[in-house]
């Protein structure tokens, strides 16, 4: 199971998979957000992506939409077709098995010991020509499974709003709006796309944040919020008494991390970001409290030793710079 035979219209139709995953997150959980595309002669006949609660599954529901008209066409499918049979449904190696299609294009073999590999074999024992793409689009838009298979852990997004000279509020600490209204709204978007939400007991304190999502018709996406304290959480919050309790939040897969300047420090020496999305302003405040807390400001900008820019994106007035670690970069698909 190779990447032999990827054309650049397989490459199209697994991009397009991975943009129609984003639709999973983070609903699908505790199952990934895979995507699934039926095609045959260039025409989309079936699509899916996976249900809320993590059933069906996206191949399921694409192929139920293509029915008969699947035989002899090709499916993409972000990653590979579970081989275990559950209580909750069949596997989908065997309903795909049995749908008579041609090809099966896969954007990353499953990482779950339970398939790993033997999905594709179910395939390529019922004649079905198998195709692994390793596509990077299809791994980002898995980074969140992908990393709780390898890290035993949640993929952790840090986000920080900061002055033109890395400062993110006044000495004083009173709450400040760094960035304009664009931005913050992107900042919306982000946590409708996570399932828990975490910041510092100080940032609790000082700014009593809600932290929930205040877009139109996403307000119910609003992230569980976690404090970064070993005492006692106030009514609505959960205790979270280190960076490396996240363990404790699986089968979590995203954590979104906003504040403040000692807990992005924290999450950042205990090497546990996996994403960096600072949002830059134009603006300086000439002094006040540096980005990265005893790491320093981010000065213009700038990441901590190790992290490498990955995409840039202006929002108004401001703009979106995105960093992942040297070790690791999975792409950036979703922000």
């Amino acid at each position: 199971m190779t990447a032999e035979g990827l054309t650049s219209e397989d490459r199209r139709w697994l991009a397009a998979c991975a943009a129609l995953a984003a639709r999973a997150r983070p609903l699908s959980a505790p199952n990934p957000g895979v995507a699934a595309l039926v095609v045959k002669h260039g025409v989309v006949l079936g699509r899916g992506w996976t249900a809320p609660g993590g059933r069906p599954h996206a191949e399921a529901v694409a192929l139920d939409q293509a029915r008969t008209a699947a035989e002899g066409a090709t499916l993409y499918v972000t990653l590979e077709p579970c081989a275990h049979r559950s209580l909750r449904g069949p596997a989908c190696a065997d309903l795909v098995a049995a749908a008579g299609l041609a090809r099966v294009v896969i954007g990353v073999q499953d990482p779950d010991p339970r398939t790993d590999g033997s999905g594709a074999e179910i395939l390529r024992a019922a004649g079905i020509e198998v195709v692994l793409a390793d596509s990077p689009a299809c791994r980002a838009s898995l980074k969140g499974f992908l990393t709780r298979q390898a890290s035993g852990r949640p993929h952790v997004t840090l986000k920080l709003a900061v002055s033109a000279d890395g400062f993110i509020g006044p000495l004083s600490g009173e709450p400040v709006a760094i960035t304009g209204a664009i931005a913050r709204a992107h900042v919306h978007r982000q946590r409708a796309l996570n399932e828990g939400i975490v910041v510092g007991s100080g940032t609790l304190r000082a700014d009593n944040p809600r932290l929930d999502v205040r877009l139109p018709g996403l307000e119910s996406l609003s992230p569980a919020r976690f404090v970064l304290t070993r005492g006692e959480a106030p009514a609505g919050w959960a205790a979270l008494a280190s960076p490396q309790a996240i363990t404790s939040l699986l089968p979590m897969q995203y954590v979104y991390v906003e504040g403040g300047a000692a807990t992005a420090a924290a999450f950042l020496q205990g090497g546990l970001v996996d994403e960096l999305h600072i949002y830059a302003a134009p603006h300086s405040l000439g002094t006040g409290i540096p980005a990265f807390g005893p790491l320093g400001p981010a000065t213009g900008s700038a990441p901590p030793p190790g992290f490498v820019l990955v995409d840039r994106r202006q929002l108004g007035a401001d703009v979106l710079l995105v960093y992942q670690p040297e070790a690791h970069q999975p792409g950036t698909l979703g922000i």
